[in-house]
């Protein structure tokens, strides 16, 4: 088993049976994207649109793409067709874009609520009064195109492991109440690289590894 594959190994072994371990490919060429496949990886996440694009074609069939980062109305269409689940959501203007282009293809697109859980003004997410709101609107029927399947969140990037821990812990409180509301919320998708075993503690089971599989990028 070489070096890759042996990465692969160790992060799914930490996950749940439940879990999904979502290999975060962005700027890393299909090549290395293809070397994972052989290792058995199915799910890659990428965070822009573009490049998510560029690389769906050249690649299995069979990948599930996770587009994991901040997603605009305008590129939706783009990935409308294929994409195998949306953890992005942080608006109502674009989950009803996402539900249009859904329609479009004939499809019902997962997704998640991304919500803010960090203090940096550079995460994005759902307040939670937003957060209550949509939810609201999705469960009377608003979105017949979409489906819910969870939560996810990004904490803060910071050292303090406590204040990591706090904000884990307050997105797994509500992805609590959320599986007794709507019973298609199976995913709560929090840490990365550098807080993945904190977010595991708190009940994860979907983990976006980029560095940690792949090694650090190049600038």
């Amino acid at each position: 088993m070489d070096k890759l594959c042996k990465k692969i190994e160790f992060y799914k072994k930490l996950l749940p049976p439940d879990g999904l371990l979502v290999a975060v490919s962005k700027t890393r060429p299909v090549e290395t994207l293809r070397r994972a496949y052989n290792c058995g990886q199915r799910d890659f996440g990428e965070n822009k649109v573009q490049e998510l694009r560029e690389k769906q074609p050249l690649l299995p069939g069979d990948i599930r793409w996770h587009m994991i980062g901040h997603l605009q109305r305008n590129k939706v269409k783009y990935i409308a067709p294929y994409v195998w689940l949306i953890h992005s959501v942080d608006n109502e203007k674009l989950l009803r874009e996402i539900d249009k282009q859904a329609e479009k293809h004939n499809r019902v697109i997962p997704f998640l609520f991304q919500i803010k859980i960090a203090e940096e003004e550079t995460k994005f997410g759902l307040t939670e009064e937003a957060y209550s709101e949509l939810l609201e609107k999705y469960r009377a029927g608003l979105f017949p195109h979409t489906l819910l399947k969870g939560l996810m969140g990004m904490a803060t990037n910071t050292p303090d492991i406590r204040k990591v821990d706090k904000e884990f812990a307050y997105l797994k409180r509500q992805f609590d109440v959320l599986r007794k509301q709507v019973p298609t919320a199976e995913f709560l998708s929090m840490g990365m690289t550098h807080d993945y075993e904190i977010a595991l503690r708190n009940g994860a089971n979907i983990i976006r590894i980029g560095t940690g599989i792949f090694g650090a990028r190049k600038k």
